[in-house]
């Protein structure tokens, strides 16, 4: 944890295509928080962290991003940073993180904890997946969420009703993240995390009627064949992480796929839709 009177920066990535790759990275040279603007994602460092490993390791992953950096005000942005957490309102609940948990109604709060899982509810893929699935989990369902991040998309079925979620994640550093947050929302019991390549891991626990997809179009394109091998009868498949400017190409192929768009959500640049096979 850094003294207050350390002296910060501000570090701004606009321009990158995937904000969840660069926030990742973020966190593996060692920053404290991220949160995302309209066009960026930002956190603060001191100047006693290499700045030059920092710009590579952004890079590697957003090689399009622009990086900015300058003189931040000095207060411990170690901790300062959680002030730029909200909770939101979003569908059937409130996402919230733990600090504010006691603020939202029990009944509805969703609490996660910031970390490298990707899935505070500050972006608009997952709050288009979650507007998209109000009233779709039935009692008793088994539920997938693929890129499943913080694991937040997989804790709201199993509040929803579901009686077992499996929580896929292919990012060895989001686990223990998607873990804790199944434990302090008290839902381990029906909430799995399962670390791995979803091609292969969403076989092993189908069949199943909920697949929640949040995740870039190719990789979604990649994986329709298998959602629909693993979808049991009158199943649902909700997907993001699309760009509205990707809508009219994958709807084509999701129609070419044997699918139908059942409802859609925009938001910003985003695009999320409920899919049911045609």
């Amino acid at each position: 944890m850094s003294a207050p009177d350390a002296v910060w920066v501000a570090v701004t990535v606009r321009n990158a295509d995937d904000h969840d790759a660069v926030s990742a990275a973020l966190f593996e040279v060692g920053v404290d928080g991220v949160w995302e603007q309209a066009d960026a994602v930002v956190t603060h460092v001191t100047t006693s962290m290499d700045l030059d490993a920092l710009r590579h390791a952004v890079r590697a992953v957003a090689p399009e991003a622009t990086i900015e950096i300058a003189p931040a005000p000095s207060i411990d942005w170690s901790t300062a940073w959680q002030a730029q957490l909200t909770a939101r309102d979003v569908g059937d609940f409130v996402i919230t993180p733990p600090w504010l948990a006691e603020t939202v109604d029990p009944a509805r709060a969703l609490i996660i904890e910031p970390g490298m899982g990707f899935g505070t509810g500050d972006h608009p893929t997952t709050r288009g997946i979650m507007r998209l699935a109000a009233g779709v989990i039935r009692a008793g369902d088994h539920v997938a969420d693929l890129g499943a991040g913080s694991a937040v998309l997989a804790i709201a079925a199993a509040k929803s009703g579901a009686a077992r979620v499996w929580a896929i994640e292919l990012d060895p550093p989001a686990i223990p993240n998607a873990e804790h947050n199944v434990q302090i929302n008290a839902v381990a019991d029906r909430v799995s995390v399962l670390e791995g390549d979803a091609h292969v891991l969403l076989p092993l626990v189908a069949p199943v009627r909920v697949i929640f997809a949040n995740i870039i179009s190719s990789v979604l394109v990649e994986l329709f064949p298998v959602m629909r091998a693993a979808l049991a009868p009158e199943g649902v498949v909700l997907v993001s992480g699309v760009l509205v400017s990707e809508r009219a190409h994958l709807a084509l192929v999701i129609e070419a796929d044997g699918w139908r768009i059942d409802a859609e959500d925009v938001e910003g640049e985003w695009w999320s839709a409920r899919l049911v096979a045609a």
